[in-house]
């Protein structure tokens, strides 16, 4: 894995050493980056399910001013922690170790200009990672969700309203806004 682009670009990430986190991969992160490239400069951003930190990593080198990462599993934090290291980043971020649906607190830090989520593939946790995300939402809030392509995302879930879809091989991202309300509602 590598920074793809920006201020660290060719850096190298340190890939887990164990089975059970599946980083995105390059390719889905420089097509997911060029769909953000307008929004990425000067941004807040939550990437939740962190696993390596490649994404927010990324997005910290495309002049993102701040990233909260929030992972659970304590060898992913520390692959977090290391990778920002490798990378020189001493600030700018912040790395919560927590169950994103169980985390207190986080959505008095919002509201974030960004929200990547690459929960584990299935379709619960699907519905888990939208349910968090519900939460941190502003209307103006962009959430990604990264996603086995067999797990269709839904259309609609509660506010959110899905706005485009972008699959690559086995994985799909799911763009989703919160919904305008109808007139009169």
């Amino acid at each position: 894995m590598r920074v793809i682009a920006g201020e660290l670009k060719g850096r190298t990430l340190a890939a887990p050493a164990w089975d059970g986190l599946r980083p995105t991969s390059d390719r889905l992160r420089e097509t997911l980056f060029n769909v953000l490239a307008p929004r990425i400069r000067g941004a807040r951003m939550l990437d939740g399910y962190a696993g390596t930190g490649a994404v927010g990593i990324e997005a910290l080198s495309r002049g993102a001013v701040e990233v909260v990462f929030v992972e659970r599993d304590r060898r992913a934090v520390a692959l977090i922690e290391a990778n920002l290291a490798r990378c020189g980043l001493r600030d700018r971020h912040a790395i919560i170790r927590s169950d994103l649906a169980t985390v207190t607190g986080l959505a008095r830090v919002a509201p974030f200009d960004l929200v990547f989520l690459d929960p584990p593939y299935g379709r619960a946790t699907l519905d888990e990672a939208l349910d968090a995300a519900v939460a941190l939402m502003a209307p103006d809030t962009l959430l990604i969700i990264e996603h086995a392509r067999r797990d269709e995302a839904p259309a609609s879930y509660r506010s959110l309203q899905r706005t485009r879809t972008l699959r690559s091989g086995d994985s799909a991202l799911a763009f989703y806004r919160v919904a305008d309300e109808e007139p009169g509602a």
